[in-house]
């Protein structure tokens, strides 16, 4: 059997084992480092037969030909250990330090009943009405701040306005269609739209101007068809199952709250200034926040000073979906590792060769595949065409072929599109599903039966009303 498909079985086992979490019993988190730790060992011991031609192991001996005097082993190794591993646990801490912070900055916030400021305003009982109202806010608050950020503050409300888990679950689960449409059409709401937009291949303005409709479509239309389903109230939590500081000081509220939503607001701004990783502002609002509650409750009472001081609340966040994020995310890098993300995006474009189908596959693949691989092999698979390189192509079909490549082309504005809104279709497609599942526990087969084809109606539905209006 070719290691390769040794790779692509063992991945579909673990992410089979991840999927059947509840009925075998077994922790995703545990599922998903298991089948990490899988992968590389099989990229290791395979190396002799999987990296040779492979396109990333080609350029590694480019960039250092010191390498090539050694004997074929070590090439392998400190390709695999020393370049691959390295680089990919690099840009996986990124993320997983962005999600400790954002999520230490909100823990640290509920335990003021800072979300009371929010929560207090919202009167209504009524399921669709609710439904419409978080949906709108996490659309616009994802382009603001990511995606991300914005499902892990959204779910958090959740619990102190909805009583029943299962409810819960439902809203959690739409929040996230709501936060991968809004981070969409933002060149700052989504890793992929960061990517492109960094990369040359989309402009501020232009995703904003070319994404947001359908963006706006791919959230309506599920929202639409639930609310002829999803009638009559829901119950409100006991205010005993409010966080239990019921001592926190009016003005400590809303001094918490403004300081961790600063925090979260101000990341864009500061990655905008500083040109640093979101995950260093991140950090940065963390410890502002953190040397704040230090101060403010120096004095305190022992009980209070427990459940408000931040060394407290790290201990309540949610540590296997960090382990988790680790598993999943490194799982998918020993697989671009070993080039099976980029054979399957020089297979989708031969077999294809139409940027729509293209662009779908790549959003429908990111349902299963973390979207942050994929895109980047869809950037690897094409140049960024200029006004220069436009003018020395003479052939009129290959002319109007490469036209959609061109900055804001019509390409690069779908990808985006796909890329960030394909995820919501399964619960741990994208960051914001992986991070919803964690905090609210949701299951991944109750949300495959539930919501992944009103997401795919979505999907579907922004990506006809794109394909119409270009």
């Amino acid at each position: 059997m070719s290691m390769l498909l040794l790779m692509v079985i063992v991945f579909i086992l673990g992410y089979t084992a991840i999927a059947l979490e509840h009925p075998i019993k077994v922790d995703k988190a545990a599922s998903a480092l298991l089948l990490s730790v899988f992968l590389w060992m099989i990229l290791m011991f395979g190396a002799g037969s999987i990296l040779p031609g492979n396109h990333f192991f080609e350029d590694f001996l480019q960039r250092f030909p010191e390498v090539t005097k050694l004997p074929l082993h070590e090439q392998f190794r400190r390709f695999i250990v020393e370049h691959e591993i390295v680089e990919h646990l690099g840009d996986t801490a990124e993320i997983l330090f962005f999600l400790f912070g954002a999520m230490t900055i909100v823990e640290t916030v509920d335990s003021h009943n800072g979300f009371k400021l929010i929560t207090d305003k919202i009167s209504t009982t009524n399921k669709a009405k609710l439904l419409w109202i978080l949906s709108f806010i996490t659309f616009f608050m994802s382009a603001a701040l990511d995606n991300l950020t914005t499902t892990i503050v959204m779910v958090t409300l959740l619990n102190k306005l909805i009583k029943e888990r299962k409810d819960r679950w439902f809203f959690a689960s739409m929040i996230v269609i709501a936060a991968n449409a809004g981070g969409a059409w933002s060149p700052i709401g989504d890793v992929t739209t960061i990517m492109l937009w960094i990369g040359g291949q989309i402009t501020a303005w232009g995703i904003i101007k070319g994404i947001f409709l359908v963006s706006l479509v791919n959230m309506l239309i599920p929202l639409i068809i639930v609310s002829f389903f999803e009638k009559g109230n829901f119950e409100l939590p006991e205010e005993t199952e409010m966080h239990p500081n019921a001592s926190t000081s009016a003005g400590q509220q809303k001094l918490i709250f403004f300081l961790g939503v600063g925090a979260l607001l101000s990341v864009p701004v500061f990655k905008t200034f500083t040109h640093l990783p979101p995950y260093m502002g991140m950090l940065l609002g963390l410890s502002v926040l953190w040397i704040v509650t230090d101060l403010l409750h120096h004095s305190s009472a022992p009980e209070k000073k427990k459940q408000c001081m931040i060394t407290n609340t790290l201990r309540k966040v949610d540590t296997p979906t960090i382990f988790f994020f680790l598993g999943i995310l490194m799982a998918v890098a020993a697989l671009q590792s070993a080039g099976i993300l980029h054979m399957l995006a020089m297979y989708l474009d031969e077999k294809l060769h139409n940027i729509y189908f293209i662009d779908m596959a790549i959003g429908l693949l990111s349902s299963i595949v973390d979207n942050v691989p994929l895109t980047a092999a869809g950037m690897g698979m094409y140049p960024v065409h200029d006004a220069l390189s436009l003018a020395q192509i003479t052939d009129p079909a290959t002319l109007e072929w490469a036209k959609m490549f061109v900055q804001d082309g019509l390409f690069w504005e779908f990808l985006a599109y796909t890329a960030g809104t394909g995820g919501s279709i399964l619960i741990i497609g994208s960051a914001a599903g992986v991070a919803a599942m964690g905090l609210e526990k949701i299951d991944f087969i109750w949300y495959m039966k539930r919501i992944s084809l009103l997401a795919l109606s979505g999907f579907l539905g922004g990506s006809l009303v794109y394909y119409l209006i270009k």
